[in-house]
């Protein structure tokens, strides 16, 4: 069965959202990571939607929402945005599931609204880690962002010249994905062009860190006002560090860590079974 398409309005942008149903159970709420789009959830969605009513949200600048003018998409824009949804499915305590850029999203609406929140589970889903560039001094990051933002301006987004060269993109990314995954996440992450060429939706500007709001201390001050039970995946084949000693996850009063071997970044493709084996048994429990 195919998701039903919404849309609704945040911070002025015409955003979407998908409802793979069922009505009358409790609500799940699933965030995707950056430059990626709700319908990489599908095979998570139609497995939870067996307990849960099941949602998926675009983020802005990604799948087929709006791009944001101005070009910052910060993450607290994203939470406005996710708040903005959260209050339309209106079934509080929520259950909210988010990978990498989602996760972190996912775990700010937890500090900011905890009392909203019934359980999260965060794929990678942390901030950048301690050693990024985005941690240095805030003259620094502006100058950074103001430079990033004009090198932009003057790019031309990369086309393909058929949909099996940016299947072939999509594996480059990602070599554990097998091909219909593969082809799946390109049909429902690219538009075509007049000429045939295809073009990923999302906003190139949505590459780019914005100038503030990264500062580990204000995140785990956050994250500490999280009341629900949290669980983390992270793959042991990640370009992410694991997250031990990270004192964002260590704020976080009831955080769970499980690392996943024969998996990386996108954990929720690489050992699909598993992942949803420990998270319908979180959730359930």
């Amino acid at each position: 069965m195919e998701p039903i398409s919404h849309f609704f309005y945040s911070d002025r942008l015409k955003l979407q959202f998908w409802d793979y149903g069922q009505d009358g159970k409790p609500s799940l709420v699933l965030v995707h990571g950056g430059l990626d789009h709700a319908r990489n959830w599908d095979w998570v969605a139609r497995s939870l939607r067996e307990r849960y009513h099941v949602y998926a949200l675009d983020l802005r600048g990604h799948g087929n929402s709006a791009w944001a003018p101005g070009a910052m998409y910060s993450l607290a824009e994203h939470v406005l945005d996710l708040s903005a949804l959260l209050d339309i499915v209106n079934d509080f305590p929520i259950r909210l599931i988010g990978h990498s850029l989602g996760g972190g999203i996912v775990l700010h609406y937890c500090g900011v609204y905890p009392n909203r929140v019934h359980k999260a589970v965060s794929i990678e889903g942390l901030g950048a880690p301690p050693e990024s560039r985005v941690h240095g001094p805030a003259s620094e990051q502006i100058r950074y962002w103001i430079e990033s933002i004009r090198k932009v301006e003057k790019r031309k987004p990369k086309t393909y010249p058929d949909l099996n060269s940016a299947v072939a993109r999509m594996k480059e990314a990602n070599p554990n994905l097998s091909d219909e995954v593969a082809r799946h996440l390109t049909l429902h992450g690219t538009n075509w062009e007049a000429d045939g060429s295809l073009i990923w939706k999302f906003d190139n500007y949505a590459r780019l860190f914005a100038p503030y709001g990264h500062k580990i201390e204000d995140t785990a001050e956050i994250y500490s006002r999280i009341t629900c039970p949290v669980l983390f995946f992270w793959g042991t084949q990640s370009f992410l560090p694991i997250p031990e000693s990270d004192p964002r996850r260590l704020a976080i009063r009831q955080a769970h860590l499980l690392k996943v071997d024969k998996a990386g970044h996108w954990l929720h493709h690489d050992q699909l079974e598993l992942f949803l084996r420990e998270t319908t048994a979180f959730l359930k429990s």
